[in-house]
């Protein structure tokens, strides 16, 4: 049987002025209502003191595991190895910079007790910048799209969920990982909760638009053909308009209408053919270089060291 209850999992980048903090009011929470439970906190190739900080904590406190990656592999593959190590037959997931207040876990574990594998925390009111909040709409109605799932903004990787949903994840064979979008695959009967948000205790987000841009068409490629349907209806279209806009011109030539044969509408057409063409070969090459990188089959994250 599972002798731990509750596995906190923490992926931590620029934070060593925050995990002190984060892990006093973890255990203090969580002993509550559980005293089989431990943190894993993944330390993903910061810059700062944070491994330091991690070190001194586990040596202070049996029940936190300390991971750190050999460099910067991402916060969702730090989440995997976070993963991959915990032993809990519940497991939390939340950011290490304390926005994801850690007094919500018993709410999340309370909800998850009536029935529910899946208990996605859902912010009430977010304390982030308004370009954070519309990068992250932006991103969510985007992949929304053209995945053709539904994605809610307001979720993230806070929550709690099952074992048996946590083993499916880590099961799964993609090389791409969000593991929100992971989770939300698997199905299993979940909930939404709404929770309190706080604002960031220190520093700021590492997620740009730009990042976020990247993170979007990696994981719309991974999980969606979409976009090549996309392409290949266009094309449909675009072909017929040019074929009708043909007829109609043979039309007005043969009756007079057009005296001269102009260039400009050569140029044009060209130009638009050649740049939809470019276009359509750059999504097709995406889908090939994704393609590579998953038979290559390397590690998703490698670590470097481990504490307790």
């Amino acid at each position: 049987m599972n002798t731990i209850e509750i596995s906190i999992i923490s992926p931590v980048y620029q934070a060593e002025n925050t995990i002190e903090e984060l892990v006093n009011r973890i255990s203090d929470t969580v002993k509550n209502f559980t005293l089989k439970f431990e943190i894993i906190l993944v330390e993903d190739g910061s810059r700062d003191k944070s491994w330091e900080k991690i070190q001194k904590i586990c040596l202070k406190n049996t029940f936190v595991k300390g991971i750190k990656l050999s460099r910067n592999f991402g916060q969702h593959y730090a989440i995997t190895a976070g993963l991959e190590s915990s032993r809990g037959k519940w497991i939390v997931v939340m950011d290490c910079d304390l926005q994801d207040v850690p007094e919500e876990i018993t709410n999340l574990y309370n909800k998850a007790q009536e029935g529910y594998y899946i208990v996605h925390a859902r912010r009430r009111e977010r304390r982030d910048s308004f370009i954070k909040k519309l990068n992250s709409r932006l991103f969510y109605r985007l992949f929304s799209y053209l995945t053709d799932t539904k994605q809610d903004s307001g979720a993230a990787n806070f929550g709690i969920y099952h074992e048996k949903v946590i083993k499916e994840v880590i099961a799964m064979g993609d090389y791409y990982r969000v593991f929100p979008i992971l989770v939300q695959w698997v199905g299993f009967k979940r909930t939404y909760l709404d929770t309190q948000h706080d604002s960031r205790k220190d520093g700021r987000s590492n997620y740009t638009f730009f990042k976020l841009i990247s993170l979007a068409s990696n994981m719309i490629i991974s999980f969606s053909d979409k976009p090549l349907r996309l392409c290949l209806r266009f094309g449909i279209i675009t072909s017929i308009l040019s074929f009708a806009v043909g007829i109609a011109y043979l039309c007005l030539y043969s009756i007079g209408y057009i005296k001269v044969v102009g260039y400009t509408s050569i140029i044009l057409l060209t130009s638009f053919n050649l740049g939809i063409t470019t276009s359509f070969i750059g999504i097709i090459g995406l889908y090939i270089g994704k393609i590579s990188i998953q038979v290559k089959n390397r590690q998703r994250f490698i670590i470097e060291e481990e504490i307790n």
